[in-house]
């Protein structure tokens, strides 16, 4: 989930994304974006905005070797991680690090397109949407998500934030969550020349593990890193301290179970 101006870290955050939002929070949402797109053998499928890759390496484990897979990303360091990455059983996977205003992949030559958590972050979606469909094949098919809303966690964190980092801080990190209405997100899809154009919405629990030490890791990747570590240790404390007062009702083990919502997008191109 990677793409645009609101959304560049190093590669040391990259390394942390991957540890962290990658593997609990976007982790599980992946193999049902994946099966939305029903992709199969020897099929061609792009992913964009593809972070660290893990939505990609399903879709290649879905497509075994006789498929193609490409992911995309604008930030370097993502792309990077997602190389160094063990390899799937099934399709190898390409990655690229490119805009997804602009793929310069040609066109028609995927049968499948996917995209978690990443539209949210392009400047321009409506242009998206239209590369998207510009290489998606005659039948191919599009499968996207964004959150529904702010979600339990990220309410917590980013009252935290504002509370002990800056209201700054706050704001880049619930980003993410500023997300387009299940209107926009089927006008932009039928405007795109998308047909058979279906928004759902999906609940899954979400299973944290220590807060005390996952929030800090989390924030240290994402685009709030600089501004976690150039707060006092006493600041970082109370953040987490915080988050897990909020998030005390939820309380699972050593972590915590919470419920998180977000709509699927899936479309074709007849």
């Amino acid at each position: 989930m990677n793409t645009g101006e609101q959304f560049q870290l190093s590669d040391e955050a990259a390394e942390r994304y991957e540890r962290c939002p990658a593997r609990y929070i976007l982790g599980p949402w992946a193999p049902l974006l994946v099966n939305a797109a029903r992709p199969t053998a020897g099929e061609r499928v792009l992913d964009v905005a593809c972070g660290t890759g893990v939505v990609a390496r399903i879709a290649a484990e879905r497509v075994g070797p006789s498929g193609r897979v490409i992911g995309v990303d604008l930030n370097p360091g993502m792309i990077r991680v997602a190389r160094s990455l063990p390899a799937p059983i099934g399709a190898p996977i390409e990655w690229l690090e490119r805009s997804a205003l602009d793929l310069r992949l040609e066109d028609a030559s995927f049968d499948v397109v996917l995209c978690q958590q990443g539209l949210q972050f392009f400047p321009d979606k409506a242009l998206a949407l239209r590369e998207m469909r510009r290489v998606l094949d005659h039948g191919g098919r599009l499968a996207l998500s964004v959150w529904k809303g702010v979600g339990a966690y990220h309410h917590a964190v980013g009252d935290a934030l504002a509370r002990f980092i800056s209201a700054e801080s706050a704001v880049r990190f619930c980003a993410s969550r500023q997300v387009p209405t299940e209107e926009d997100l089927r006008r932009l899809a039928t405007q795109a020349g998308f047909a058979d154009v279906e928004v759902r919405l999906h609940e899954i629990n979400i299973h944290l593990p220590r807060l005390d030490e996952f929030t800090l890791n989390h924030l240290a990747g994402t685009p709030v890193a600089d501004g976690l570590a150039g707060a006092t240790p006493e600041a970082r404390e109370k953040l987490a301290a915080s988050v897990m007062k909020q998030l005390q009702r939820y309380a699972d083990g050593d972590g915590v179970t919470y419920p998180e919502e977000a709509r699927m997008l899936t479309a074709r191109v007849l």
